[in-house]
């Protein structure tokens, strides 16, 4: 698998790519988060935990909104970065953000995200960096391996949408036509779950937290 992959997002310059890796089994979660507070210039990083991320669009909704703050001179926290992590909330308050989004001392599956906001920082300069600081499995940065890491009850508790995804009585769902089809169980798909159904509740637990971050990004 890839541990890095570069993205140059719509409506942003081209010489703003996006660098970001997954990694899951992460060892060192305490040594890169305590890096992050002490400010080390070179762990300037968005650093994320997996778990509370539902979706590649979940995240790069983030990163663009994160990136033309940046662009525009509006960043409420200290970099573009820490401004990426602030931006999965859906309030204004950026500490809270920060704590729920970002990595913390028992993050076993993280997502990295470097921004090109100089010339020096290149994919090649990210992936040496990553490859030498993070003891983890690299994975693809996909709604796959994301669906494999990612708690989708956590997440509905963070974004406070109870009911959103989920599955009805007895762990069914009803189709268009009135019958019923399973959905992985009570309350709905769990972490790891890929199928089919599982995939439907992350869409519409997707769009609804889109929904919100866009109402908080309107304040």
């Amino acid at each position: 698998m890839p541990s890095l992959q570069t993205l140059n997002l719509a409506h942003l310059p081209p010489d703003l790519a996006v660098h970001i890796a997954l990694y899951t089994d992460l060892q060192n979660a305490p040594f890169l988060r305590d890096q992050l507070l002490q400010g080390n210039p070179d762990f300037e990083y968005a650093l994320i935990d997996a778990s509370v991320i539902v979706s590649t669009t979940h995240v790069l909704a983030a990163v663009f909104r994160a990136a033309n703050d940046y662009l525009t001179g509006r960043l409420k926290s200290r970099n573009v970065h820490s401004e990426i992590v602030f931006c999965l909330g859906a309030n204004n308050n950026i500490a809270q953000s920060l704590r729920t989004f970002g990595i913390t001392p028992t993050t076993t599956n993280l997502l990295a995200i470097k921004l090109s906001t100089s010339p020096d920082i290149t994919a090649a300069t990210v992936s040496e960096h990553l490859a030498t600081t993070v003891k983890g499995t690299a994975a693809d940065f996909s709604d796959a391996a994301l669906a494999k890491v990612g708690d989708v009850a956590k997440i509905r508790k963070l974004y406070k949408l109870s009911g959103v995804g989920e599955a009805g009585p007895k762990g069914k769902r009803r189709r268009k036509d009135g019958s019923e089809e399973g959905s992985g169980g009570i309350g709905g798909s769990k972490a790891g779950d890929t199928g089919a159904d599982a995939n439907r509740e992350r869409k519409e637990l997707e769009v609804a937290i889109l929904g919100l971050m866009a109402l908080r990004g309107a304040v």
